[in-house]
């Protein structure tokens, strides 16, 4: 049921406007190279939302058009005018979904996933125990073998992107403060995520060894918790406020050089708790200052000077751009740096690296069957670079390329940029 009025996160005509519709923003969009629609383009996207920004009725079509795409960001790259699509199409999400009555069961879903689950470290972890216990009790490669999975439509696809839950989880870690190795030079702060204290504990692990390695006294604080990234994507826009309120009251005021997270998609929307809470007279200054901090781990480390005490890797190296570190927060540089100081690894840049490989938060859970499609295109380019590891920037990413690799791919792995230098600092150790 649509529900009349407009909410007032709904995008803007004057934001709106900047569009010129030239067209140059089609080629980059994952949706439209693989659709061929143009109301499944950023083009078509933002002519929709003209429409709906001058009274007409959000439409089943609409809604479908809007949650089609993957917010990769890779329109604004592209974009010649500046328009910033990301903003956009979530503020147009947030509209929807304020004048939505969704039905019961999906409306009972998503307020256990985005208000109880990914806010709990509680329900995390016994999520994580569950998980856990389906994985190494040989029920998931029952299940998988039995092709029981396949009768249920998507079920399949889906859980093949069930991620590796890894004990112990980083949640112990939480509230703990890492010493520099040698002389400390830098303080600074770590945002776990969520799902990643269960899914990426060993590489949060890892991105606090590489800090300490380089002069890094790391906090992990206490009362940290989700970002709020995927509720952004998903337009819940009030418990994303909630989120970044608890974030910000658990990190600022502890004497940071920097606030750190290896996750890209985190990133984004933690460097966006300004705009997120521009009108909160409480928290507005606040949230300048947390995102004046706040950096993606590979940007802070090509920012000082890097320990090059490495030893050697030789690995032929490819890297997945993670959309949201190269369009979202115009990173693009700094993960290349980093692996090419690395002594021995091979970097073989990828064609078409910044287009987006499918995950995009949960959207290879919702549109199960396009991301795999748009997967598929990515792994023809990875594959050409015959490299040995895939490396990224961002959990989500990982993930889909792991699924990637097993269902198109040979003998590759997949690595964060993170997970590469602890390797190249820890064989330099061994020596």
């Amino acid at each position: 049921m649509i529900l009349a009025g407009t909410s007032p996160d709904a995008p803007l005509l004057a934001d709106l406007d900047k569009c010129v519709h030239c067209g140059l923003c089609l080629n980059a969009c994952p949706t439209y190279r693989e659709l061929g629609v143009e109301m499944d383009s950023p083009r078509g996207r933002i002519y929709q939302m003209v429409q709906v920004a001058e009274g007409q009725p959000v439409s089943d079509s609409y809604r479908e058009h809007i949650d089609l795409c993957l917010a990769c960001r890779g329109c604004e790259t592209a974009c010649p005018s500046g328009v910033q699509y990301g903003k956009l199409v979530e503020a147009a999400r947030a509209d929807i979904e304020a004048r939505t009555e969704r039905p019961w069961l999906a409306r009972t879903v998503r307020n256990f996933v985005f208000r109880k689950l990914l806010p709990s470290p509680t329900l995390l972890t016994g999520a994580g125990i569950g998980l856990y216990a389906y994985q190494v009790s040989g029920l998931q490669k029952l299940i998988r073998a039995s092709g029981l999975l396949r009768l249920i439509g998507g079920l399949s696809a889906r859980e093949a992107l069930t991620p590796t839950v890894e004990i112990p989880f980083f949640f112990r870690q939480i509230g703990r403060t890492f010493p520099a190795e040698g002389e400390q030079k830098y303080r600074v702060a770590m945002m776990a995520g969520c799902i990643a204290n269960i899914a990426f504990a060993r590489l949060n692990e890892a991105t606090i060894r590489v800090l300490q390695k380089n002069g890094c006294e790391v906090v992990v604080p206490q009362g940290q918790g989700c970002c709020g990234a995927l509720h952004v994507h998903a337009g819940i826009r009030d418990e994303a406020r909630k989120l970044a309120r608890n974030n910000i009251d658990a990190v600022l005021g502890g004497g940071f050089d920097a606030i750190i997270t290896n996750a890209a998609g985190c990133g984004s929307t933690l460097k966006e708790y300004d705009e997120l809470l521009e009108h909160d007279a409480e928290y507005a200054e606040r949230a300048r200052t947390f995102k004046s901090l706040m950096k993606d781990v590979t940007e802070f480390l090509v920012s000082i000077p890097l320990n090059r005490n490495f030893g050697l890797l030789e690995q032929t190296v490819t890297y997945q751009d993670s959309c949201h570190l190269t369009h979202g927060q115009k990173i693009r540089n700094a993960p290349r740096e980093l692996l090419r100081r690395i002594p021995g690894l091979e970097f073989r840049e990828m064609p078409m690296a910044d287009i987006c490989c499918g995950s995009a938060g949960i959207y290879n859970v919702l549109h199960t069957e396009l991301s795999m499609d748009i997967l598929k295109s990515k792994m023809v380019n990875v594959n050409a670079t015959k490299a040995q590891v895939v490396a990224t920037a961002n959990p989500g990413c990982m993930i889909q390329l792991q699924a990637g690799i097993r269902k198109h791919g040979g003998e590759m792995r997949v690595a964060h940029v993170v997970e590469l230098l602890d390797e190249a600092y820890r064989k330099y150790d061994s020596a």
